[in-house]
């Protein structure tokens, strides 16, 4: 029969890693401490907490879920990143990788906790339970417009009027980031206020609870999205030359739904990749701007010969396809005429301009043939 945990406070050295824990692939299960703290740094962001912790001292809210085991010490089973960090804070020479990083948040730190607050479950089993609830139906984690919001509400609050590189590098502290990630979210999040006072364009459903403030922080990290919001990510002051004109346009892009219910484009890597090369380009900048989708103006940042060639070379490929079917057709559509003299007028009209072009070559620019 299960009983509430007991909370207590444990002194570091009683608590062990969990060989076996979540962050580790199976590949990894049952090293020692060593390799596990190793590990640790290497692949699950611990600098950062550490860094948190020694900056800010640990939060007792957050308690480490531990079993009981041999010798008077207990297992770790929720925690293990925050107790990697609490060892090293204490004894830096624990790690064997990173061990510059390491000693220089230790140098640096103010705080180095010893005695940690931790709920006492008498089975792992009544602790995977107890996380079922918290990870898959407790309570919901923060979206990143509301980490932003309050990153913010931080950032005004705590270094108001402040420099916003020293701001950044304060706060990435106090959370366990990089300061470069903590200015992007503050920027963006000043973007979604300009936006917010502008009523959100009033583009139809969009408001406070359905923008996405992930889709600025992750565009203000391309060069080209950037510049065409005249956005320096640079500068003390990023909003300095802010475009509104062109930041409307790119709220629209992302939050405008069409009859089919979508938007231009996506917050996701691959459309932003995409556009931002479409934005570095003049061609398929207007040609976006002129309706084509984010597909075909991509198109258009490709080398435009390369681009002219695979495109008849696609049409012919097309054609003959069409060719090779045309005697098992029965019944034709009611537009191919329509169609059939487009594509001669097309080819003619291609045919034209190169036969111009090569006049021009001969005849052109000045005549030093002759």
């Amino acid at each position: 029969m299960s009983t509430n945990p007991v909370y207590e406070t444990i002194n570091y050295k009683k608590l062990l890693l969990d060989p076996c824990n979540p962050r580790l692939p199976k590949s990894k299960h049952n090293l020692d401490e060593r390799e596990i703290i190793d590990y640790m740094l290497l692949e699950a962001a611990t600098l950062e907490l550490m860094q948190a912790i020694g900056e800010n001292d640990f939060f007792r809210g957050e308690q480490l879920l531990v079993v009981p085991v041999e010798d008077n010490k207990y297992k770790v089973l929720e925690g293990n990143r925050r107790l990697t960090s609490i060892k090293l804070l204490n004894e830096p020479e624990l790690a064997s990788v990173k061990k510059i990083s390491v000693k220089q948040i230790y140098d640096e730190a103010n705080f180095r906790p010893t005695e940690i607050p931790c709920l006492v479950f008498n089975s792992e089993d009544e602790i995977r339970k107890y996380l079922g609830f918290r990870h898959i139906t407790g309570i919901k984690p923060w979206g990143l417009t509301e980490k932003s919001r309050y990153l913010y509400q931080l950032y005004v609050n705590l270094f108001d009027g402040k420099n916003i590189d020293n701001a950044s590098k304060e706060l990435a502290k106090k959370i366990g980031s990089r300061r470069d990630y903590v200015k992007r979210v503050l920027v963006s999040y000043e973007l979604y206020k300009i936006v917010e006072d502008e009523g959100f364009y009033k583009i139809k459903d969009l408001d406070d609870t359905t923008f996405y403030v992930g889709y600025l922080v992750d565009s203000l990290s391309k060069n080209n999205i950037a510049s065409f919001l005249d956005v320096n990510m640079s500068s003390n002051n990023p909003l300095g030359n802010i475009n509104k004109t062109t930041l409307k346009e790119l709220i629209f892009w992302f939050f405008e739904k069409n009859d089919q219910n979508k938007t231009r484009v996506k917050g996701k890597s691959n459309d932003l990749e995409k556009l931002n090369k479409i934005l570095g380009s003049s061609i398929a900048c207007e040609a976006f701007r002129d309706g084509k989708d984010l597909n075909r103006a991509f198109e258009f940042t490709q080398d435009i010969e390369s681009m002219f060639v695979s495109n008849v070379q696609k049409s012919l490929i097309s054609l003959e396809q069409a060719d090779a079917l045309v005697h098992k057709i029965s019944d034709f559509y009611s537009d191919l005429d329509d169609d059939l003299i487009q594509i001669r007028k097309l080819t003619s009209k291609i045919k034209q301009a190169k036969d111009e072009q090569e006049k021009k070559g001969v005849f052109g620019d000045g005549g030093d043939e002759f």
